[in-house]
């Protein structure tokens, strides 16, 4: 399997994909944790079918000392019990903020609420930035049908 596009080759691609890092790079600095930050961004992976990024963050999580028993049950988290109260508060914002097109309404009050009940105002900033991030990154990389499964921890910077 072959990309459509050489993102990495293409000078428009390149220099979009440098700007969206430099955003990526602000969410990764911020106080939200960094373990949340990595299941929020295998939880919409999941969703949007993006194999590259769903490799890559469940590596990248691994490599950070993630347990690969939570990893293996992000896909089923409401009936698992290796997730902590507010993972579950931003899993949940995760799904209804990239699932906004399926849900009449977007994000409900009582989801926000709920996230708002574990995570200050600038930690909630971060979690809404970074949803909205991976679900770009998802996109671009579905779309050009980048292959998954060679990603290395740290091999972009």
């Amino acid at each position: 399997m072959e990309a459509r596009i050489n993102l990495f080759g293409n000078d428009v691609a390149n220099k979009f994909l440098r700007y969206i890092n430099s955003a990526g790079k602000v969410l990764s600095d911020s106080t939200l944790p960094h373990a949340t930050q990595e299941l929020v961004k295998i939880r919409a992976s999941q969703i949007n079918g993006c194999g590259f990024c769903t490799d890559m963050h469940t590596k990248d999580a691994l490599h950070a000392g993630e347990s690969t028993q939570r990893l293996l049950l992000v896909g089923a988290w409401r009936e698992a019990k290796v997730f902590t109260d507010a993972e579950r508060a931003a899993l949940e914002l995760v799904e209804q903020g990239t699932r906004i097109a399926d849900a009449a309404g977007g994000v409900s009050d009582e989801v926000w609420e709920n996230a708002a009940k574990h995570y200050d105002e600038d930690q909630l900033a971060a979690l809404v930035s970074l949803i909205a991030l991976i679900n770009a990154y998802n996109r671009v990389n579905v779309i050009v049908q980048l292959p998954a499964g060679d990603y290395q921890p740290g091999m972009f910077g």
